[in-house]
């Protein structure tokens, strides 16, 4: 994962403590189906997503991480939650700590859109029904995403 500039420069003053950043993911849904990917280094599967960035509308920033990651501008929609919380709290391996708080947007790839790792962030995607979902090894807040995602009736321009 890339760190941004800003956080680049806020590292430097706190160093590995932690910091609270807010996010976006994106809630790329086909149907019944919705679209994970998994990043190098990790078994688990999740949602595309990331950082925004300073002066960044929510919506823009999710559309730049999914043409980031997997080089389609999406379509965005609308808001399906807002979420934190211990499980959106992360350590990673160079020891730096951050809490996100992620607003998740549904999201649909334009028809014949070809997916590629744009930025080699992840390694693998796969289209999963919830219940294909149930026997993946996932991020813990991929359900609770999906679960909200799954309840509200996929629109046509999202």
């Amino acid at each position: 994962m890339a760190i941004s500039p800003y956080v680049r420069d806020l590292r430097s003053r706190v160093g590995h403590d932690l910091l609270l950043l807010p996010g976006v993911t994106a809630v790329i849904r086909d149907g019944s189906r919705f679209l994970l990917a998994r990043q190098h280094g990790s078994p688990s599967w999740g949602t595309v997503g990331g950082s925004i960035e300073p002066g960044e509308e929510p919506q823009e920033a999710v559309a730049r991480e999914v043409r980031e990651e997997l080089g389609v501008d999406p379509v965005v929609g609308g808001i399906v939650g807002a979420y934190g919380g211990s499980h959106f709290v992360f350590e990673y391996a160079n020891g730096n700590r951050v809490s996100y708080v992620s607003i998740a947007y549904e999201c649909r790839l334009p028809a014949g859109a070809n997916i590629s790792f744009v930025d080699d962030e992840l390694v693998e995607t796969g289209w999963f029904t919830r219940d294909e979902v149930a026997t993946l090894p996932r991020d813990p807040w991929v359900d609770r995403i999906l679960e909200d995602a799954a309840h509200r009736p996929e629109t046509a321009d999202a």
